[in-house]
């Protein structure tokens, strides 16, 4: 038999987890605060609608979806594994590493899986650029950017690093099997007291460093990954069609009596199977439910997430943070 999966939260990620997770034969009900939405989509997707203080008793639920305001995930996810249940939690899984920590923990002492909605590591093209780098098409990595850009969503307890960069950081975490040595941040608020442009920088033990860029006031649109290596360099940009979503340059770069000199030569794009991040996310969540198995996105992964984020976050004047 499939799991029995209840997404708590009926929100606007939470309702992808809906439909997904009905899809995939796995969605026995829903919850929300708001009981009618709950309703609303209990009656859409033929399913149950529990109210949220109720779902943690119910023996014909073995895991929960949580897609709630980041506030609400630490406790949610305690109240959750100490039920019985196993969860898929939101980014990101807590504001501070304390109650990240706690929860973990929580999960581990009750033998129940913990997952992370760290969706992009899921993403077909992310896998494809993570075999190319482990085969040693890259040679060895040097240095890794992720600009992610938009307009909004716009938060009251996060701002645009903690809203936009768990995904990227997880990313390049997977990429350099390591944590940061050194985490620099920087930000701008121009709405409230809340970062809209943040900067990270930081540096990894073997001397691989990294960028990332974050912003929710930007006029464009852009989600691209850059890995530059010693024999080539690729790009996963989620703005592309499929056919263009992974792009391999071998450029070349050298010295010559004296002189640097280089060859630019056009990409090579990569094929990569289609595939919806948030649907093999949720098959991969309904796996380690029924094998018992470690999920790729893991609770100690988003601790290291939010240690950077911790970091790397600029509390600005005004601000409560």
């Amino acid at each position: 038999m499939k799991p029995r999966i209840a997404v708590l939260g009926c929100g606007y990620w939470g309702s992808n987890h809906i439909r997904t997770l009905k899809a995939l034969g796995a969605l026995h009900a829903v919850s929300d605060a708001n009981r009618a939405r709950a309703e609303g989509f209990a009656s859409e997707q033929d399913c149950l609608a529990i109210e949220p203080d109720k779902l943690f008793e119910r023996t014909d639920i073995d895991a929960i979806v949580m897609a709630l305001p980041p506030q609400f995930h630490a406790d949610t996810a305690v109240r959750a594994v100490e039920s019985g249940k196993d969860v898929l939690v939101e980014k990101p899984i807590a504001l501070t590493v304390a109650d990240a920590e706690r929860a973990v923990k929580a999960a581990k002492d009750n033998g129940r899986v913990f997952m992370v909605g760290h969706v992009l590591r899921f993403h077909p093209a992310f896998e494809t650029l993570k075999a190319l780098i482990d085969n040693g098409e890259l040679g060895e990595v040097r240095y890794i950017h992720s600009h992610r850009l938009g307009l909004g969503k716009f938060h009251t307890e996060n701002d645009a690093l903690w809203d936009l960069a768990p995904h990227d950081l997880s990313m390049i975490l997977a990429i350099t099997g390591t944590e940061p040595i050194e985490v620099r941040g920087e930000g701008a608020a121009l709405l409230d007291n809340l970062s809209d442009f943040a900067h990270l920088h930081m540096r990894f033990p073997n001397g691989l460093r990294s960028h990332l860029f974050a912003s929710r006031l930007n006029p464009y649109r852009e989600r691209r990954l850059t890995v530059v290596g010693t024999k080539a360099m690729a790009v996963f940009d989620d703005v592309e069609p499929w056919e263009r979503k992974l792009a391999v340059y071998r450029h070349a770069v050298w010295q010559d009596s004296g002189q640097w000199a280089f060859t630019a030569n056009e990409p090579s794009y990569v094929p990569v199977g289609e595939g919806m991040p948030l649907t093999r996310e949720l098959a991969h969540f309904m796996q380690c439910i029924e094998t018992r198995a470690e999920p790729r996105t893991d609770g100690e992964e988003a601790i290291r997430v939010l240690r950077i984020l911790t970091a790397g976050t600029v509390i600005h004047a005004g601000s409560s943070a």
